[in-house]
Parts: structure tokens; C-alpha cells; sequence
């Protein structure tokens, strides 16, 4: 891969463009407008990725990544509204993290591993293997409060050549690992129709995980909660959330407990008892979303766009 080879430019410093073709902000109580303002409106920052995915705050460098899996890029756009290519002929990289060190981690499904890329350019390899075999095609990573990564490894890259190379599987299971921030192993920790998107409740003591099994036939369309223990192993998973339309492919959870999920119909935000709060509609099928500093805005991607909506100061 190349760090911000020459010629990065992709759209030029300027303010973005309003979305008029997308339904109005959806309330289901009244404690959305307590995040979303009514008047709050969605604003298109880059429209021309091919498949877009993996949004993460990457305050090292005050910009907003993000990943064009199928472009194999890896996309950042500015405050100043400038998107530059920040990495460029990927292994069909999708989601990231920052971890404590402020390095950013990417899930590569072309290599099947995580990697890293520090804030001066660094690229190196995390993890590539459990128990001698390769991974899936990790999807999404998450840092916990104890420098662990925990990551979703389904099976897309394998069976999608635009999103990876055809192979079988190594393992014979689609699991969720966390990376032990000591001794760098990998460490199994759950096993899913197909796992997508993961993240902690705030006190993190809760694991949210997501089923997406209902793309290739199955039933998962699914959010799941895991309490967390001691000894960070997982105790026994609850339904969290069933959504529709579509599927819950990325998701954040904010310092509330709010979850903030993609589906079909855009961003569905449910309270930490599950109570569904609200809608953000896209005009495209959302597949990740994330906030940027201080939870003042929420990035969100859908196919070729990247979009955000201001949200209320709290």
C-alpha cells in the first residue's frame, strides 16, 4: 500500500451540499430531538467512492477516514471539505479504529488480517492468524478501555471478489476475537451466523455484536448484548435489537448508552433499554456511521457518499 502518494485530491476545500431527495428526520420519542435538533439536516461531503464503509475520527490527524472497500481506497475528508486519498491500492481494507497510541487499525479482508497505519505512515501487521490459520475477512474493530481489539471476521471477502479474493474458509466458523494488547494473540470469543459491527457500552461491561447473516439467506438481522466479565470473557448473549429494514451492518454506541445503528431505512438510534428513539434517513442503504469530536456530528456512509448531520451539543 501507498501512504498519500502524490496526487491525493479528490474534492476541493468548500462547504458541502444539502440533501434535499432524503424523507424527513423520524422521532418515535421525544428524547431524539435531544441528540437530533428537528431542524437538523443531512449534507453530502463526497459522492463519489464506490462502496463506502468504515468511518472512524482520526483526531491524530483532525480528519474523518473512511473506506472505499471496492475503490480500495482508504479516503479523508477535512474540515475545510477537501477529500484526499489517504491510502491507495488497499488489500480491500473496511473497518477501523484508533487505538490508545492514536495509530489507526484496519480490517483488511484482501490480506485477512488486521494491520496499522501510524500517524507518520507507518504500515504494519497486527494480527494474521488463530491458531495457525488464516482469518476470514475481519470486518469491523473496536478498541476497549484495556487497549484490546476486538474484531468481527465473517465471511464476505471470501465469497464477494469485489470486496476480497474467492477461498474458502481456514477456520470453518465466523467468530468475534479480541487481541490481547500485551501478548498481541488473538483470543476467540464468540461465533455468529455472520458478525459485522461491534461496540462497548460506555462503563464497558456490555459487548454489543451484530448478526448480518439475512445478506447470504439466513436469519440474522440482528444486534446482540454480551455482558463482559472480569477475565474478558463474554457471558451469555441477549437480543439487543431486531432491525428492519435491512440490517444492522455498523453501528456506535454514544456516551448515553444510545445506539446508533445502519439499516436499510438509514440510522436508527435506540436507547440503552432498547426503546427505538429515532430515524436519520439517507438516501442510500447506510452501512456505517461514527461521531466526530465531542459527539457534536455523526458521519455516516452509504455506498457511494459520505454524508453527516449536526447533532446537539450536550
Amino acid at each position: 500500500m501507498t501512504a498519500e502518494p502524490a496526487s491525493t485530491l479528490l474534492r476541493r476545500p468548500g462547504p458541502p451540499d444539502l440533501v434535499s431527495d432524503v424523507d424527513p428526520l423520524k422521532a418515535f420519542d421525544p428524547r431524539f430531538a435531544e441528540a437530533v435538533p428537528p431542524h437538523a439536516r443531512l449534507a453530502s461531503l463526497y459522492g463519489q467512492a464506490v462502496f463506502s464503509e468504515g468511518p472512524v475520527w482520526w483526531s491524530a490527524r483532525e480528519i474523518l477516514i473512511w473506506s472505499d472497500i471496492e475503490g480500495r481506497r482508504v479516503l479523508g475528508w477535512h474540515p475545510d471539505g477537501c477529500v484526499r486519498v489517504v491510502i491507495d491500492a488497499t488489500p480491500f481494507i473496511n473497518g477501523h479504529t484508533v487505538d490508545h497510541g492514536g495509530d489507526l487499525i484496519h480490517c483488511e479482508h484482501g490480506n485477512r488480517r488486521l494491520s496499522r497505519t501510524t500517524p507518520d505512515g507507518r504500515y504494519s501487521a497486527v494480527v494474521e492468524t488463530y491458531e495457525g490459520r488464516r482469518f476470514n475477512a475481519p470486518n469491523d474493530v473496536v478498541c476497549a478501555a484495556d487497549g484490546a481489539l476486538w474484531f468481527t471476521d465473517p465471511a464476505y471477502g471470501l465469497r464477494q471478489p469485489r470486496q476480497g479474493a474467492l477461498a474458502d474458509s481456514d477456520l470453518g466458523h465466523h467468530s468475534v476475537y479480541r487481541v490481547d494488547p500485551v501478548t498481541g494473540s488473538a483470543r476467540r470469543m464468540a461465533d455468529f451466523g455472520q458478525p459485522n459491527g461491534l461496540a462497548f457500552a460506555p462503563d464497558g461491561r456490555t459487548l454489543y455484536v451484530s448478526d448480518t447473516s439475512r445478506t447470504e439467506g439466513g436469519g440474522g438481522h440482528t444486534i446482540h448484548a454480551f455482558p463482559v466479565h472480569s477475565d474478558h470473557s463474554l457471558g451469555a448473549p441477549r437480543v439487543f435489537a431486531e432491525i428492519e429494514p435491512g440490517v444492522p451492518d455498523g453501528f456506535r454506541v454514544d456516551r448515553r448508552g444510545w445506539i446508533w445503528t445502519s439499516s436499510g431505512s438509514g440510522v436508527q438510534v435506540f436507547s440503552a433499554k432498547g426503546e427505538r428513539l429515532g430515524l436519520i434517513p439517507t438516501p442510500q442503504t447506510c452501512s456505517n456511521c461514527c461521531f466526530g469530536p465531542g459527539e457534536r456530528r455523526l458521519f455516516i456512509t452509504a455506498q457511494a457518499h459520505l454524508y453527516s448531520i449536526d447533532l446537539a451539543d450536550v
